[in-house]
């Protein structure tokens, strides 16, 4: 199992350069990938093509990137060159926001949210690898569109997807998933089974999944499920987050997390490995007194690995 780290959350103002920075500190300490989400602050693929001339190995991910505000035609653009820019180490995480984001903020439509990502991957897709599209469907039509950068690799798409119909989906259409808020019984259970077997009964090669997890390193986990608790309040009152930790049983995000001593989180992180992960993405606290003592300790991990 690869071990990454998030660059930034919802509520950091990091900009670009701090951020390129993190990544470049990030590969020195040992982790295998860094994910940035695409929330109101910097562009994430805009400061992951920067990273990736900082950086020489460490995966560069999207966690992830709406789809509903950016034309799939726009977004293959984008990925194919942040892979020429960096060598071919993107991994395309995007997601379908959220209904108060989409619909309430920007104004678009977010009633068909499954079939929003059927036809947006149908034309993504072909189009990562090159091939020339021609989609006639209910919200997207493209004809005979193609993308030429011959040194860009099509990245892996990895979409966010918590219910068990997108999971089916993205079983058949995308490379894995990102998950935020599932822990070992909703991943075990859930999600890498579902996924599992719809991309087994469609042909394609086992799927990634990618857990973002709250981690923290603490002698006193009590304290340190409050901090996560607090930190992270906002994800437990989200509907489809709600309903992520619902599925696994889950009263909030420190039911979730990997809280407690060196051997604990050793422990916990090798839970999620045994509930089929493939990419377990640590994510720390920023405010938390303990965090630089987290990220040394996930970092050894991840180099052990």
């Amino acid at each position: 199992m690869r071990i990454g780290t998030m660059l930034s959350m919802p509520g950091d103002n990091a900009g670009v350069r701090k951020i390129v920075e993190r990544a470049v500190s990030a590969e020195r300490a040992g982790f295998a990938s860094v994910w940035l989400p695409q929330v109101t602050t910097v562009d994430a693929l805009t400061a992951l093509a920067l990273a990736g001339g900082e950086t020489e190995r460490i995966e560069l991910g999207t966690a992830v990137v709406p789809t509903h505000p950016r034309h799939p035609t726009s977004l293959a653009t984008q990925a194919l060159s942040v892979q020429d820019a960096t060598g071919n180490r993107l991994a395309l995480g995007i997601g379908l926001s959220h209904k108060f984001m989409i619909e309430d903020i920007l104004g678009l439509d977010y009633s068909k949210p499954v079939a929003h990502m059927r036809e947006y991957l149908s034309v993504l897709n072909p189009l990562l690898r090159g091939e020339a599209v021609r989609f006639a469907g209910d919200e997207f039509r493209v004809t005979n569109f193609q993308l030429n950068l011959p040194g860009a690799k099509a990245p892996p798409v990895l979409v966010a997807a918590l219910g068990p119909a997108m999971l089916k989906l993205c079983g058949r259409l995308a490379d894995g998933t990102v998950t935020w808020m599932g822990g070992i019984d909703y991943l075990r259970d859930v999600a890498v089974p579902t996924m599992s077997a719809a991309a087994a009964k469609a042909g394609r090669p086992a799927p990634r999944f990618v857990a973002m997890v709250p981690t923290l390193l603490t002698k006193d986990v009590e304290a340190g499920r409050q901090t996560v608790n607090t930190t992270f309040q906002v994800y437990g009152q989200i509907p489809s987050y709600r309903a992520t930790l619902d599925r696994g049983g889950a009263a909030g995000p420190a039911d979730v997390a990997v809280i407690g001593g060196e051997e604990e989180l050793e422990r916990g992180i090798k839970r999620f490995k045994e509930a089929g992960v493939t990419d377990f993405v640590a994510v720390i606290p920023r405010d938390s007194p303990e965090r630089e003592g987290t990220s040394e300790l996930v970092a050894a991990l991840a180099g052990s690995q």
